[in-house]
C-alpha cells in the first residue's frame, strides 16, 4: 500500500509501464538490426553469385578452348598415317634409276604429281614440314636426335644429317624430325711418354 494514499496499491516495478517515446526507440533499433543482417545477408548473396557467375563463365571459356582445339586436331590420327605414304613416296623418287623407258618415266612423273598432290593438302590443313639442313641448329623442340658423330666440318650441337623430315598440325609437333647431330672430333691421343 502507498503511504501517502493508502486506497492506490504500491506498483512493485514503477518503469514497467514503457512510454510511447521508448517503445519507438526500442522498434527502431529492432529495426536497424535488422535492416543490417538483411544487408549482411544480400552482400553475403551478391558474393556468392558473382562467384557462380565467374564459374559459369571460366567453363563456357574451357568448353569453347577445348572445341575449338578437337577441331583444330582431328585430323591427327590421318595426319600421321599419310605422313608414311609421303616418306615412301619421296624415297621412290629419290631412287637413281637410269631412265631409258617411257613407262618408267612416266611412273616418275606419277609420283612428282602425287607429292605435289599430297603438299596442297598438307598445306590446306596446316601441316608444316620440318626439314633440317645439314648446319642447322639442332632444336630439341623440332629434333629428335638418333646419334651424334663426329664432324669438323659442321659445328657441335647442330644438325649433321637428316634422316626422315618432321611436321607440325597447326604450329603444334606432329612428328620430330629424325636427325643425327654434330659434335666435336675426339683428339688423337698423343704419343706415350
Amino acid at each position: 500500500m502507498n503511504p501517502t494514499n493508502p486506497a492506490v496499491p504500491e506498483d512493485p516495478n514503477p518503469a514497467a509501464d514503457p512510454t510511447p517515446e521508448a517503445l519507438a526507440v526500442t522498434d527502431s533499433e529492432a529495426l536497424k538490426a535488422e535492416l543490417a543482417a538483411a544487408q549482411t545477408q544480400a552482400a553475403e548473396n551478391l558474393d556468392k553469385f558473382m562467384r557462380a557467375k565467374a564459374e559459369t563463365e571460366n567453363v563456357r571459356r574451357r568448353a569453347e578452348t577445348d572445341v575449338a582445339s578437337a577441331h583444330k586436331f582431328a585430323i591427327e590420327r590421318f595426319a600421321l598415317e599419310m605422313l608414311a605414304v609421303k616418306d615412301s613416296l619421296e624415297r621412290a623418287r629419290t631412287v637413281d634409276i637410269k631412265i631409258q623407258d617411257a613407262a618408267l618415266e612416266k611412273m616418275f612423273e606419277g609420283i612428282d604429281l602425287t607429292l605435289k598432290l599430297m603438299d596442297s593438302i598438307f598445306q590446306k590443313f596446316a601441316l608444316t614440314e620440318i626439314s633440317p639442313a645439314t648446319g642447322d641448329k639442332f632444336d630439341p623442340e623440332l629434333h629428335q636426335a638418333m646419334s651424334a658423330q663426329d664432324s669438323a666440318e659442321v659445328p657441335p650441337n647442330h644438325v649433321l644429317m637428316a634422316l626422315q623430315k618432321g611436321y607440325l598440325l597447326n604450329n603444334r609437333l606432329l612428328r620430330p624430325a629424325l636427325v643425327i647431330v654434330a659434335k666435336a672430333p675426339a683428339e688423337a691421343p698423343g704419343p706415350s711418354a
